[in-house]
């Protein structure tokens, strides 16, 4: 255009500046500014919020705060545009002392302006900040209802999100694609799995097309709440599917111990024309690991490198580190760490110590743990890693003195904690939790079928517990577990032969295991436990990963 010698006008350039900002071209933006500057259209409101906009979007936040200042227009009541653009750009690098401050000097204020500053409280995790402003809205739109859904799962107030879901249908405002993913990944990180068949009624009732988005979050929902099968219809159902897609649900099969499923759905993905990427691979990889089909990982892993072109991340490394220590090739899977081409970090090395754990390499098992405290000396894994070693061993002053060094450093453990779903509401439990309301009756419960199930055989496995104390006060502390409490208040609370659903932070140990097997043929019920790894599924005293997890 500037070569033909074709004056570029007030139309032009916003969209001009648009690209750049697209392109983050600090140096090109500046150029483009001293153009409009040169043309003389500097000042007009139009070209000016496109000039605000494009230094917010190529994070040159002083730059577009002198633009504003310079604007003549900016305490007229049309600024409104150029306020919140400003005020957005604050939010999202963080500034949030001065977007509230262009918040409360506006002129006027309009129903984008809250939610620009919603939005910016809740990336910074402010969220009690978040909701006071929502409170005070003098109206409110679908989008301020979305941030408030999205926001709150953001920041882990998954229960919080799903709560304002329901809201947003009792106001009668209809939600969009975004609000409804947003609870639906609020029901997949809690396992609520009534919620999200509610919502999935709700979208069949009112006209919501199976797109990819709302698709690939149904079959996300399904497959972390426990329902495998519901996942795989919705799966089916979902005509538009993208590689996410298929990913979600090859998970899905993954952590589910559906191994030959999820090789079956690769298969049929390649087949599609879509070409698996490294998230897909993690996918497979964790099916071959959670099966034992070590040799099959192996070839995956080789296939990812060689055929595609991926180059393996610290994640993939990792895998395959399992995949050998589960099936005890604790050897090989130590040589494989030390001929990695990346240095090994926290989650190598604690994959190698619970295959050590489990396999009662205590050698190998204390090697790893100086691995992890050399590492990060801050972080509790190479503490309880080492402690959990000494235990076993018997070696309790050296237990106490690894415990000692943990908390001398601020070293802190995170709490286990367990939540189930019970008529809609999502209840957690922390271990040793006594300040629930039925807190009687969840104990007397937990004592009751402790001792039916010792009469079957069950015996409680005290090697999980570190401390230096008797058998007796052992199987206490096994006792108060917090999947165990979620156990028995869903005994007291739900039908008999209902399926129960938990939801676990952890690894479940072996003794929470042992028990869940016994009380699923006791009380003839399915119990479904989700841990940090993957998902058990207790019936008829057997349990869907036959025990090799």
């Amino acid at each position: 255009m500037l070569r033909s010698n074709i004056r570029p006008d007030r139309l032009t350039l916003p969209y001009v500046l648009k690209s750049v900002a697209g392109l983050v071209d600090c140096e090109l933006g500046r150029v483009i500014h001293g153009v409009i500057a040169k043309i003389g259209i500097e000042f007009d409101s139009f070209v000016r919020v496109s000039l605000v906009d494009m230094y917010v979007k190529v994070e040159l936040l002083g730059c577009a705060l002198q633009v504003f200042d310079e604007s003549p227009e900016r305490n007229k009541l049309g600024s409104i545009l150029l306020w919140n653009v400003l005020m957005n750009g604050c939010c999202k690098v963080g500034d949030l002392r001065k977007a509230k401050e262009l918040f409360d000097a506006m002129p006027v204020r309009n129903v984008g302006s809250w939610n620009s500053l919603i939005n910016g409280f809740m990336r910074d995790g402010e969220v009690d900040r978040a909701r006071e402003l929502f409170d005070c809205m003098p109206e409110k739109n679908v989008v301020s209802w979305t941030t408030m859904v999205t926001g709150y799962s953001q920041n882990g107030h998954h229960e919080k999100a799903l709560s304002m879901f329901s809201q947003i249908l009792e106001v009668g405002v209809k939600p969009n694609d975004l609000t409804v993913v947003s609870a639906l990944s609020a029901c997949a990180k809690v396992g609520a799995l009534e919620a999200g068949v509610h919502i999935h009624k709700y979208l069949s009732s009112n006209g919501f097309w199976l797109n990819k988005a709302i698709g690939t979050a149904l079959v996300d929902m399904y497959a972390k709440c426990g329902n495998i099968e519901s996942a795989s219809q919705v799966f089916a159902m979902t005509k538009e599917k993208d590689l996410l897609t298929w990913s979600v649900m090859i998970w899905g099969w993954a952590i589910h111990g559906c191994f030959q499923q999820a090789f079956e759905y690769f298969d049929k993905m390649k087949s599609k024309g879509f070409k698996p990427d490294g998230v897909v691979f993690l996918a497979i990889l964790t099916a071959c690991s959670h099966s034992g089909q070590v040799d099959k990982g192996l070839s995956f892993f080789e296939s990812m490198k060689l055929d595609y072109a991926i180059e393996p991340t610290m994640k993939h490394y990792a895998l395959i580190v399992d995949l050998l220590g589960r099936a005890g090739q604790l050897d090989e899977a130590l040589s494989f760490i030390k001929n990695m081409p990346l240095d090994p970090d926290m989650v190598i090395w604690g994959a190698l110590f619970c295959a050590c754990r489990t396999h009662k390499n205590t050698e190998m098992a204390e090697l790893t743990s100086e691995n992890v405290l050399q590492l990060e000396p801050k972080h509790p894994g190479g503490y309880v890693f080492l402690s959990n070693i000494y235990a076993g061993a018997g070696r309790w002053e050296d237990v106490e003195r690894v415990r000692n060094l943990m908390k001398n450093r601020g070293a802190e453990k995170d709490p286990g904690w367990s939540c189930i779903e019970v008529d809609g509401h999502v209840l957690s439990f922390v271990a040793g939790y006594h300040a629930h309301e039925h807190t009687a009756e969840i104990y007397q419960k937990l004592e009751e079928i402790t001792r039916s199930a010792r009469k079957q055989g069950y015996t409680p496995e005290t090697e999980w517990v570190l401390h230096n104390i008797e058998e007796e006060e052992k199987e206490d502390a096994l006792g108060s577990h917090s999947e165990k409490l979620a156990l028995a208040f869903a005994l007291i609370s739900t039908s008999p032969k209902t399926t129960i659903r938990i939801v676990k932070n952890l690894r479940v140990c072996g003794d929470c295991h042992s028990m869940m097997k016994y009380i699923s043929r006791m009380n003839e019920r399915e119990i479904i436990l989700r841990d940090i790894k993957r998902f058990h599924h207790f019936k008829d005293g057997i349990c869907s990963c036959g025990d090799y997890w």
